[in-house]
């Protein structure tokens, strides 16, 4: 069982801390022009080929492999958006979250996350696999510019051929407003505005993914911030005590134990009967919104409450 009584950081998408960092990192590839935002791409097990090996070819491609469950990511990702973004399409930085790609993970036998490696000609040729700070991962990819250069100095004919000067790059898409609103109102601490902001956004646009995730993470922050945990643990030995088991499943999302949440909630709907059960089972749809709808723990959740229902 989870460890409630020190809740971590947010999980994934949940976590305000790693939205906003992606968020500053967006910002910067805008403010950097249409280029350097086509120099960073997501990859899934369906794009590899074509988004890595192929690109490869033509420029090296840094692949980061990272998860929304592991802190280091959220360190290491902004990082690396930015030192690649610099280098002006010199290089490509492809991003894959090896919780929703798997088969890329297990293809380069990837043992940790996260995990960072060079591509190039198809081959990969470097890579770390630990938190480094900017100055180390500027060094690291310099190094590996260098080689690459040395690279088309001794097989001229593989250098690629430049980019037109007038040639149109493609745009990157713009910030929605209210989605820039929310992550300040993070920023500043005010909860209430940042769920206001995403309220607003998906009066617009109901699908909004961003939001949906957003919007669930200032509740559960909402939700837990003034709750005592060993308060909480107390509770929970009363069986009858809905509200604990609630709680208790919104900590551990806060501690990253997002499948012991949904466990909880779904035991809870096998147990309960009426109005009882119908809480629980909003309070579990609820927890499903914090999660990007590819996340195979919401798959596996969602299949289980089907099942628990049904």
């Amino acid at each position: 069982m989870a460890d409630i009584s020190r809740p971590g950081s947010l999980y994934g998408a949940v976590d305000l801390g790693a939205r906003k960092q992606a968020f500053e990192a967006q910002a910067r590839r805008e403010a950097a022009g249409p280029q350097a935002a086509a120099s960073v791409v997501d990859v899934t097990d369906e794009t590899f080929t074509t988004d890595v090996i192929d690109r490869s070819m033509s420029v090296p491609v840094i692949l980061d492999l990272w998860s929304p469950r592991a802190p280091g990511s959220a360190q290491l990702s902004p990082i690396l958006e930015k030192v690649v973004t610099d280098l002006g399409g010199r290089a490509t930085l492809a991003k894959v979250n090896v919780d929703a790609s798997p088969q890329v993970a297990q293809a380069l036998r990837v043992q940790a996350v996260p995990t960072v490696l060079a591509i190039f000609q198809g081959q990969a040729v470097t890579g770390f696999q630990q938190v480094l700070p900017e100055e180390e991962v500027r060094r690291w990819l310099d190094e590996l510019m260098g080689a690459v250069e040395q690279f088309y100095e001794a097989n001229p004919d593989a250098r690629p051929p430049a980019t037109e000067p007038g040639a149109a790059a493609p745009e990157a898409p713009p910030v929605d407003p209210d989605l820039a609103a929310a992550e300040q109102a993070i920023d500043e601490g005010d909860l209430d505005a940042a769920a206001a902001a995403y309220e607003r956004l998906l009066a617009r646009s109901p699908g909004n993914e961003d939001a949906k995730m957003g919007l669930a993470g200032v509740g559960l922050i909402k939700r837990t911030a003034e709750v005592d945990p060993a308060d909480v643990q107390r509770r929970l030995q009363d069986p009858a005590d809905i509200e604990a088991q609630l709680l208790a499943a919104d900590m551990e999302m806060l501690s990253g134990n997002v499948e012991e949440a949904f466990d909880r909630l779904v035991g809870l709907v096998k147990r309960t009967s009426g109005e009882e059960r119908d809480t629980v089972r909003k309070h579990l749809l609820g927890l499903f919104d914090a999660l990007p709808a590819d996340d195979p723990a919401l798959v596996k959740g969602r299949r289980a409450l089907s099942s628990a229902l049904f």
